[in-house]
């Protein structure tokens, strides 16, 4: 596959190695989607405005501060092993140094809004005849056309106009949000999907074709069983706290010290369970899933009585010895510190040109034969501009 602009390979290898990617997209789910290609090896050019780049390099607090200059956490937790150069598409000139690039590309990841791409000369039809080989990545928020097709969409907008809000939050509370950006994370993952599924084809076809996912396709598309709950029972789920909405007991608890999950998703594991919290587990109305799920409020007030009384060391050791699923909850903080984290290589050190030696989270995916990826440091804006012949960008040097 030919290369960038002119532009040598980035280091590295992968399943997708040979791979190149211009990317135009900014914010969450186009870049978390280049950054799941380039950690399977694709080298990902990350096309940024000179002023300021992508808008996510101006997300924070927090932020970290080199050499006068402060770096956004928040772009340095999705944009590891990708390279920087900086064309400012309003300028003719540089619109014609982003045709140079896309036209050595195998794939063009993008998330403008309706028109822009076709205001660039990049629109559906222009591409495919002037690039026939090109795989085309658009995310949008709430899909192309239909009465809702030209919304902004951003992922709180979405979480909450997809259904996920109604079902996430405390029992009877209000509608919440959950703790990472999911739709823009999913969004860029089916978007990454979608990108290798095409590129399969492309080696019978020796055609590209564009593929479009957006935010709240993606929503929709895991609603899995809540979502049948509706279209085949008629129920509307509600938000169910930190209980299984239809297994019993499966939550978290309060022990002494601090908070575990327990899994008891098998009548099985109920026989194992119970005793452990003095429950008889044949005692009637507690004997079957669907009994205990009627009277759930009753059931977990006994279990958190008796988790009460020790410490999460303490039922984590009973529960293992018994064979019963629990796990604890833990902080961002403990989760980084834990030890099969570290096994499984989930923290990479990298060091970047500003900040010097850091920890990002790492790639969650290892290939048997070309193994786990090798991590580059996100990069500055423009850092990589000499590649394309025009010196330093705006941040390098």
């Amino acid at each position: 596959m030919a290369g960038v602009g002119g532009m040598s390979a980035a280091p590295g290898g992968g399943p997708l190695a040979g791979v190149r990617v211009v990317d135009l997209s900014r914010a969450l789910a186009g870049p978390y989607a280049t950054l799941m290609l380039a950690d399977a090896g694709a080298d990902v050019v990350k096309v940024e405005h000179p002023q300021g780049g992508d808008d996510s390099r101006g997300w924070g607090p927090p932020f970290l501060e080199a050499d006068g200059a402060s770096v956004s956490t928040y772009f340095l937790s999705v944009n590891r092993n990708k390279r920087s150069v900086t064309l400012d598409l309003k300028d003719e000139g540089d619109v014609a140094r982003l045709h140079d690039l896309v036209a050595d590309a195998d794939v063009l990841v993008e998330n403008f809004r309706p028109g822009v791409m076709d205001r660039l000369g990049l629109g559906e039809d222009a591409l495919a005849q002037r690039y026939p080989r090109l795989v085309v990545l658009s995310i949008t928020g709430f899909g192309e056309g239909g009465p809702d097709g030209e919304r902004s969409g951003f992922d709180q907008i979405l979480q909450g106009e997809a259904g996920l809000m109604s079902l996430t939050g405390p029992v009877g509370g209000p509608p919440t949000r959950m703790g990472v950006p999911i739709t823009d994370i999913l969004s860029g993952m089916f978007g990454a999907y979608g990108v290798v599924a095409a590129l399969r084809e492309r080696e019978t076809s020796g055609r590209g074709q564009r593929v479009t996912t957006s935010l709240l396709a993606a929503a929709v598309a895991v609603h899995t069983f809540q979502g049948t709950r509706w279209t085949m029972a008629g129920e509307v789920p509600e938000p169910s706290g930190n209980r299984h909405p239809t297994i019993t007991p499966y939550g978290s608890f309060r022990c002494r010290d601090g908070w575990i999950t327990i899994a008891v998703g098998s009548e099985g594991l109920w026989r194992r369970f119970a005793p452990l919290v003095g429950i008889d587990p044949e005692e009637p109305g507690l004997a079957t899933n669907r009994d205990r799920r009627e009277r759930v409020d009753a059931l977990e007030a006994r279990i958190t009585a008796a988790l009460a009384a020790d410490d999460v060391g303490t039922w984590m050791e009973r529960l293992e010895a018994a064979g019963v699923p629990a796990g604890r909850i833990r902080t961002l903080d403990q989760v980084y510190g834990w030890e099969q984290v570290h096994h499984l290589g989930l923290v990479d050190e990298v060091v970047h040109p500003r900040l010097g030696a850091m920890r990002l989270p790492g790639p969650p995916v290892v290939w048997g034969r070309s193994g786990r990826p090798t991590v580059t440091p996100p990069p500055l804006l423009g850092e990589h501009q000499d590649l394309l012949g025009a010196g330093g960008g705006p941040e390098a040097g």
